[in-house]
């Protein structure tokens, strides 16, 4: 499965950006998709998830309500809606997939197996 993730930019505080992550393979529908997000100096943090036929969604506190997960298995992509960006939103952010993932890894890095290459975000106040 290769993944491509696209959409970033620069925004100013308040604004809305839409992440895609767009995927090959006609295997997509098996597999659960995450996006994670990494800021300069920090670790890599799990931002949201979704289930192979889009039946449950998964947030970290700091974007729930805000951001929103969702997919197309017809377009074979997932999307990341960002709304009410804020400066500490700003991160290279990555999509990644994996076939078996139990809930509780849901927001662990290592339990997805294929991941795309990041797009820069950039929120400015």
């Amino acid at each position: 499965v290769q993944l491509q993730a696209s959409g970033g930019g620069s925004a100013q505080a308040g604004d809305s950006l839409r992440l895609s992550c767009a995927t090959s393979g006609r295997t997509f529908s098996g597999y659960d998709v995450g996006w994670f997000r990494q800021a300069p100096g920090k670790e890599r943090e799990f931002v949201a998830a979704i289930r192979k036929n889009g039946s449950n969604t998964y947030y970290t506190n700091t974007v729930r309500g805000r951001f929103t997960i969702s997919r197309d298995n017809a377009k074979t992509t997932v999307y990341l809606q960002m709304n009410g960006l804020k400066p500490e939103d700003t991160a290279v952010y990555y999509c990644a997939a994996g076939a078996r993932i139990i809930l509780s890894n849901i927001q662990n890095p290592r339990a997805y197996d294929y991941w795309g290459q990041g797009t820069l975000v950039t929120v400015s106040s």
